[in-house]
């Protein structure tokens, strides 16, 4: 049975959702799942945009048979060869033997090793500003390097304005029967998911985002179609997730607020946040989100670290050096180049000091643009009386900074 739904003229979105796997790229959480998005052009020459996960073969094939109805498909335009958009490449090259792929020297590079089965006379090989004519639909390619593969292209659909961007403006979750941002409340249904997307699997390339909006900015834009998530076709959507990748992907902070990060091996490094927390609390500071990093999923916290302007990082020394589960959370927030943040340092330890003087290290030597906010605390076993001052001394700075904290505007 087929689910295909028109989303412009002779336009249909072709995929569906993925309820059952429990970890996207086998990394990171998605409880309430994912879609897959293709989509499909009825012209004069047919095309596929993009095929689907393995997950949703079945339902995929159905859906291009149905449009096809008995027809020959002419093209697939490959934006991105990750198996979550190729798996069922071949299925079609197989069907349909004289399909022409359409991607560049790197898609087919990748198409070979994936498939170990060469399709020379198959290939459509392009470059960027190459315009593929189905008919009444023209398709311009725009490449977008390290978005977040090397070889991944947009193509853009000049007739209805719309931009078909691969992984770009991508969410996990799925989409329910509601395919369109506007059909739902977006902030509550989709953003964090959104941000949590692109923090934890595009975030590491920043530079590369910027060049690709840049560029694509100079395009009349009517619909953005990705390969994840709802598909934006209204003003508002387009620049409301636009405004957001021009944050993510510079790094900056959406909101004044703080993520409190703890590690804790007994309950003596928790009560120090829990104290911080309610010590910001009494200072006004109503943004305030805290997380065990030994009990929740990096992805999360380091979706809420890109969002507020602060971080604050406790944790306790471990065999003469940082916390396993700490310092598990840092090195993936630093392999994405988290930067342009504001970060507070608490350390605990019993019979040698560690952690305090590793999280330093790193947010000075290996982050970039951090700027430390207090003076760094190094408490021995627990929380008494006696460094209660200095925890309001520091809990005095950091609200001082987030309400003196500035934040962008695009």
């Amino acid at each position: 049975m087929h689910c295909a739904q028109k989303i412009s003229d002779n336009i249909f979105w072709i995929g569906s959702n993925d309820w059952t796997t429990p970890r996207f790229e086998n990394l990171f959480p998605i409880p309430h799942g994912v879609s897959y998005n293709s989509y499909f052009i009825d012209d004069e020459k047919t095309c596929v945009i993009d095929t689907v996960d393995k997950m949703i073969r079945d339902e995929f094939l159905n859906n291009v048979h149905h449009l096809l109805n008995g027809r020959q498909l002419d093209y697939i335009v490959i934006n991105h060869m990750e198996p979550d958009h190729c798996a069922v490449l071949l299925d079609l090259v197989k069907e349909y033997p004289h399909v022409t792929l359409v991607g560049n020297a790197t898609t087919f590079k990748m198409f070979e090793q994936f498939y170990g089965t060469p399709c020379p006379d198959n290939y459509h090989l392009v470059k960027e500003g190459d315009v593929l004519d189905l008919g009444t639909h023209k398709l311009t390619t725009y490449t977008m390097p390290m978005v977040h593969w090397p070889e991944v292209t947009a193509t853009y659909e000049s007739t209805t304005g719309t931009l078909f961007s691969a992984d770009a403006f991508g969410t996990f979750g799925t989409v329910n029967g509601n395919i369109f941002a506007d059909q739902v409340d977006y902030s509550l249904s989709y953003e964090d998911e959104a941000r949590r997307y692109y923090v934890n699997i595009v975030g590491k390339y920043g530079p590369q985002v910027q060049n690709a909006l840049r560029k694509l900015s100079k395009l009349p834009i009517n619909m953005i179609a990705p390969l994840h998530g709802p598909l934006y076709r209204t003003p508002e959507t387009i620049n409301y997730i636009i405004e957001k990748y021009q944050y993510w992907s510079t790094y900056s902070a959406e909101k004044q607020g703080v993520v409190i990060a703890f590690a804790s091996m007994y309950g003596h490094t928790a009560d120090m946040a829990q104290q911080l927390a309610k010590l910001l609390s009494s200072r006004g500071i109503t943004d305030i989100k805290m997380y065990d990093v030994s009990k929740t999923h990096a992805s999360y916290i380091i979706s809420d670290a890109w969002k507020y302007s602060h971080l604050v990082c406790l944790s306790p020394t471990y065999n003469l050096g940082l916390y396993l589960a700490m310092d598990a959370f840092l090195h993936e927030l630093a392999a994405l180049n988290f930067s342009n943040h504001k970060v507070s340092i608490v350390g605990n330890h019993t019979w040698a000091s560690a952690a305090m003087k590793r999280m330093t290290a790193l947010f000075t030597d290996t982050f970039k643009n951090m700027e430390i906010v207090g003076e760094p605390l190094d408490i021995k076993s627990a929380l008494h009386e006696a460094q209660l001052p200095a925890f309001e001394e520091l809990a005095d700075t950091i609200a001082t900074s987030i309400r003196e904290t500035e934040i962008k505007t695009f």
